[in-house]
């Protein structure tokens, strides 16, 4: 089979689906030598994506998301290449698109939190537009977990059988660091305490204003001296972020790294003495399970997927909506050396389930099916 990949959010720098769309890649060309891979590519992806055996060959779009290029630029690249099967890994497509195609759907978070950034009445109906556009017109939908399936199916009217739950996995670079690793990650980002860890993009749904809250909730605990380490660009859009670090009085141990480097995320994750991930709302959450791998102990939201992806005895959970909740379950394993050696053992077994490499079997035989070959 000749299939095509949108491959536009190819790279880091789009955070948890670019992750998706390089896993997916690397691990298609390692799993499947038999069919061919057309590669639908931006910048600067196209231009750091090295071609990998002669069953792949990249294709320079620059078909912005959100955008008339994306319906008709996009779509007259991908006719072009006449793919039997197109894999979107992305909602935003070209909705006249009719050829059989597969489409990953990660969240419905723009339906629960279209955030600050997503304000215009147009946006939003282009949105909703698209989303059912695509998903009614797929052969197949690969959701990341089960609550996203059923989000689907409850807001969407989709179909369950036509929607499979494919997990994310877990790359082998996330693994426990060495005490000497740990010391010079800290030393390179400016950590001069033991600290608890957060990791990901600013954004409601991330929770970020109660995090800080649980944090100064913490710091007023006789005992706990620890820093907050914040990764992720500087969104000055969400200005309450610094704000409330301000007005509660955590800039002294409040440590912001910016955008941290592929190659440092996993030995930050094993210097933190507890990750904390306080989301509102995911379709998978990744950073958990790589933070789990990493034998860090995870505190993590009861809301969403999370409770599915985590698995119910390897983190410690709070309501994300309560601050004061969020510190006690955050102090609970910071303090608790019993119960942090407990879910660092339970999360190193739960993180191992998941593999990178299953997932692009999988999705493999889905295109087999799809094209009528499975």
């Amino acid at each position: 089979m000749k299939i095509g990949i949108d491959a536009r959010l190819y790279g880091p720098s789009f955070t948890g689906i670019g992750r998706y769309v390089k896993e997916l890649i690397d691990n298609l060309l390692k799993v499947d030598d038999k069919n061919e891979y057309i590669l639908f590519m931006n910048s600067p992806g196209y231009e750091s994506f090295e071609t990998k055996g002669k069953n792949v060959k990249k294709i320079l779009v620059d078909a912005r998301h959100y955008s008339f290029t994306e319906q008709f630029k996009f779509l007259r690249a991908i006719k072009k290449e006449k793919v039997d099967v197109m894999h979107f890994t992305h909602f935003n497509a070209p909705i006249f698109y009719k050829k059989p195609f597969v489409v990953t759907i990660h969240d419905l978070t723009l339906h629960f939190y279209p955030g600050k950034k997503m304000t215009s009445f147009y946006r939003r109906l282009a949105y909703k537009l698209v989303i059912k556009a695509v998903t009614t017109h797929a052969k197949r939908i690969i959701a990341v977990s089960e609550n996203t399936k059923n989000d689907l199916v409850r807001l969407l009217k989709i179909n369950p059988e036509k929607v499979s739950v494919i997990y994310e996995g877990v790359d082998k670079s996330f693994k426990p660091a060495t005490e000497d690793a740990k010391k010079e990650i800290c030393k390179k980002y400016g950590i001069l305490k033991p600290f608890m860890l957060y990791t990901g993009v600013w954004r409601s749904h991330k929770n970020l204003v109660n995090l800080i809250k649980a944090f100064g909730y913490m710091k007023k605990k006789e005992g706990f001296d620890g820093q907050l380490v914040i990764t992720g660009k500087d969104d000055p859009t969400y200005v309450e972020i610094k704000a409330n670090i301000k007005d509660l009085g955590l800039e002294a141990d409040t440590v912001f790294t910016g955008m941290v480097d592929d190659a440092d995320l996993p030995t930050l994750y094993g210097a933190a003495r507890v990750y904390v991930f306080p989301s509102l709302y995911e379709g998978f959450g990744l950073p958990p399970l790589e933070s789990m791998a990493c034998g860090t102990p995870v505190a993590v939201s009861k809301a969403a997927c999370l409770p599915e992806v985590c698995g119910e005895k390897n983190a410690m959970f709070f309501d994300p909506y309560d601050p004061t909740d969020m510190g006690e379950a955050v102090l609970r394993v910071w303090s608790n050396e019993e119960l942090r050696q407990n879910l660092t053992d339970n999360g190193l077994k739960r993180s191992a389930e998941f593999s990178w490499e299953k997932m692009a079997k999988e999705i493999v035989g889905m295109y087999e099916r799809v094209e009528g070959r499975g």
